[in-house]
C-alpha cells in the first residue's frame, strides 16, 4: 500500500468543518461483477468484508480512520460499493490508486491466490471520487 498524496490530519482538518456541506468521509468498497455472477452472494460479501476490514484496521492510527471509526460515527459510516467486469480491472484499478497515493486493501483469496475485491481506507469523498467515477454501482 502505497503513502497519500495529501497528509491525513491535513485531510482530516478540512474535512471537520461545521459547515453541512463538509466533505463526506466515506469507503469505497470494489467488486468483480464475474465473481457475483459466479460465486454465492455471500461468499462475494464476505470478500468485501474482509478487505474494508483490512484496509480499515491497517490504517487504524491514521486520523481519519480514528475519526471514521469513532464512537460518535460509527453507526453512520458511509461506504460506497461498485463493481468492476473482473480480475484485469480491479488490478488495473489497484494499480492506479497505487500510482496516485491512494491506501487501500486488495483482497486476495488463499489459497487459490485470486483477487476478488479491494477497499480503499476512508478518505474525503473530493479526494478519491474521481478514481471510481467511470465505475458502475455494484447491484
Amino acid at each position: 500500500m502505497s503513502q497519500p498524496l495529501a497528509d491525513s490530519q491535513t485531510i482530516a482538518n478540512q474535512t471537520e468543518s461545521p459547515s453541512e456541506n463538509a466533505d463526506v468521509v466515506l469507503q469505497y468498497v470494489v467488486l468483480r461483477r464475474d465473481l457475483i455472477d459466479t460465486w454465492p452472494l455471500g461468499s462475494v460479501v464476505t470478500q468485501g468484508c474482509h478487505a474494508s476490514v483490512s484496509a480499515v484496521w491497517s490504517n487504524k492510527d491514521d486520523p481519519l480512520t480514528i475519526d471514521y471509526c469513532s464512537p460518535e460515527k460509527i453507526d453512520s459510516m458511509h461506504k460506497v460499493t461498485l463493481e468492476v467486469k473482473g480480475e484485469a480491472q480491479i488490478k488495473n484499478l489497484s494499480e492506479k490508486l497505487t500510482s496516485g497515493g491512494i491506501i487501500h486493501k486488495m483482497w486476495i483469496e488463499q489459497p487459490e491466490n485470486i483477487p476478488t475485491c479491494l477497499a480503499t481506507k476512508p478518505y474525503p469523498k473530493s479526494v478519491v471520487s474521481s478514481y471510481f467515477k467511470k465505475l458502475k454501482l455494484c447491484k
